[in-house]
């Protein structure tokens, strides 16, 4: 029976998560079938969605930057075997 309940929990879980994202998508596009801006509304939002996904990328290249240099000052041995 213990052997069951991760298999149980985690069927249950992709479930949720997945009738969740369909609605979640449904909604989103059943309103921009509402509102339908001739794209001005669109293109500000890709060009801010673009600069979120810029910044994101330079946050996440400086904290793996930081972090070796971090690792390198502790003198972890950063080789690959």
């Amino acid at each position: 029976m213990m052997d069951w309940i991760p298999v149980v929990l985690v069927t249950f879980k992709i479930l949720v998560l997945g009738v969740g994202m369909f609605f979640a998508v449904k909604w989103h596009y059943d309103q921009g079938k509402k509102e339908q801006d001739n794209g001005l509304e669109q293109r500000a939002v890709l060009r801010a969605s673009g600069k979120v996904a810029v910044i994101f990328m330079l946050s996440l290249l400086g904290l793996g930057l930081f972090t070796f240099v971090l690792a390198s000052t502790f003198g972890l041995d950063l080789s690959f075997p």
